[in-house]
C-alpha cells in the first residue's frame, strides 16, 4: 500500500443532517430535527441540510410523488427558518460525491456491521430476501453523506446513534488503514425536550406518517382547525399535570404532550410543570393548542406558499448543490488519492 502523507487537521466546525423526502413531513420531523437545525445555524457551525433522496429509493417510490415531496421538503425546511443563503441547502442526488464516496465505504465498511443495523431488521421485517440491496447498505452510503464535508457533528435522535457510530467506525477504519487522520470522528448532538415525538393516539409509538390514523400526528401541512382539533382529541389519562417531572412516570400520553409543550416553548419541562402542575387536561390542552397553533399554522401557511412556486425551489436546491459541490469535490479527490485511483486531470 502506497503511503499518502498528511497531516493532522483541525477541521471546520461543520453540521451535516438530512431527512428522507419520503412525504408527510409531521410534527415529530419539525421538534426532533428541523427545530433544532434551525437552532444550530445560530451557532458557530456551518450547516449544510439535505433532502436525502437516494435514501428514499431504498424502496419503491413513484417518481413524480418523489418529486414532489422533494421540493415540499425544501419548503418545510425554509418556512421553518433554514436560510437557504445562510445555510447550505440541497437535495442529496444533485452530489455525486455523495454515491461516489459511499462505494469507497462500502469497501470499508464490513458485513457484521451492516448486519448489526436493527433498521434494516425492522423496515425489511420477515420479507429480508427481498429487500433492496440498498435498503441493506444504505448506512454506508449515510456515513458518506456526513464524512464527504467532513462534517465534525450531527443532530440526530435516538434512533439514529446506531448509525452514527457506524459513520465513526468507518472513519476509524479508513484513517487506520490508511494510516492518515482524514476523516473526522463526527459527534452526535442529541438534545433538546421533544427529540422523540410520540403518537397522539398511544404514547408508546413513535409520531409516523405510516400511522393509519391521522389523528395520531400532527402534519406540517395542518391548518390551525386541525391542529388544534388533534391536540383536543390527544389521548389522555384521567390524573391532573404532576408539578414535577418525576411525577410523570409511566404516563407516557402526558409525558408526550408536556415535551410537544416545552419544546414548543423553548422551555424546560420543569418549568413547564411548575406553570401547569394541578391542572387536569381539559385546562391544559387548550393552552397546548393555543401554542400549536401559534407557532405551526404560520410554517403551514409559509409551505403552501413556497409550493406554488417550484421553479424557484428547484433553483434554490440548485444552488445548494453548487455550494456543497463545491466542499464535496475536493474531499472526493482526496480520498480517490489517499485509496491509489489515478486521476489524468
Amino acid at each position: 500500500m502506497t503511503e499518502v502523507a498528511h497531516t493532522p487537521r483541525d477541521f471546520t466546525p461543520r453540521v451535516f443532517s438530512g431527512i428522507q423526502p419520503s412525504g408527510g413531513l409531521t410534527l415529530g420531523n419539525y421538534l426532533g430535527a428541523i427545530k433544532r437545525f434551525v437552532d444550530m445555524q445560530k451557532g458557530d457551525f456551518e450547516t449544510i441540510y439535505c433532502m436525502v433522496d437516494l435514501h428514499a429509493i431504498t424502496v419503491w417510490q413513484d417518481p413524480a410523488t418523489l418529486a414532489r415531496n422533494t421540493r415540499e421538503l425544501c419548503a418545510g425546511f425554509i418556512a421553518s427558518g433554514i436560510d437557504p443563503e445562510q445555510s447550505i441547502l440541497f437535495n442529496q442526488s444533485q452530489v455525486p460525491e455523495h454515491a461516489q464516496l459511499a462505494w469507497i465505504f462500502n469497501c470499508v465498511a464490513r458485513m457484521g456491521w451492516l448486519n448489526r443495523m436493527t433498521q434494516f431488521k425492522d423496515k425489511a421485517g420477515k420479507n429480508r430476501e427481498n429487500a433492496s440491496v440498498g435498503l441493506f447498505a444504505y448506512p454506508a452510503l449515510m456515513a458518506a453523506d456526513i464524512l464527504i464535508y467532513h462534517a465534525t457533528h450531527v443532530p440526530v435522535g435516538e434512533d439514529q446513534k446506531q448509525h452514527l457510530e457506524l459513520t465513526r467506525d468507518i472513519a476509524e477504519k479508513f484513517n487506520h488503514d490508511f494510516k492518515t487522520p482524514f476523516f473526522p470522528i463526527t459527534e452526535p448532538v442529541i438534545e433538546g425536550t421533544a427529540t422523540r415525538v410520540m403518537s397522539l393516539r398511544d404514547g408508546s409509538k413513535k409520531m409516523s406518517k405510516s400511522d393509519a390514523s391521522d389523528m395520531s400526528r400532527i402534519n406540517m401541512t395542518d391548518d390551525a382547525d386541525a391542529i388544534a382539533q388533534k391536540i383536543r382529541k390527544a389521548r389522555t389519562d384521567p390524573d391532573a399535570l404532576p408539578s414535577e417531572p418525576d411525577g410523570l412516570g409511566d404516563r407516557l400520553e402526558a409525558r408526550n404532550l408536556v415535551n410537544i409543550y416545552a419544546a414548543l416553548s423553548d422551555l424546560s419541562v420543569e418549568d413547564v410543570l411548575r406553570d401547569v402542575g394541578g391542572k387536569q387536561f381539559s385546562e391544559f390542552k387548550p393552552i397546548l393548542a393555543e401554542l400549536a397553533v401559534a407557532k405551526l399554522s404560520p410554517i403551514s401557511g409559509e409551505m403552501a406558499r413556497l409550493m406554488q412556486d417550484p421553479a424557484e425551489i428547484d433553483r434554490i436546491l440548485g444552488r445548494g448543490a453548487e455550494r456543497a459541490r463545491a466542499i464535496a469535490a475536493p474531499v472526493l479527490a482526496q480520498t480517490y488519492e489517499i485509496v491509489g485511483m489515478v486521476a489524468s486531470k
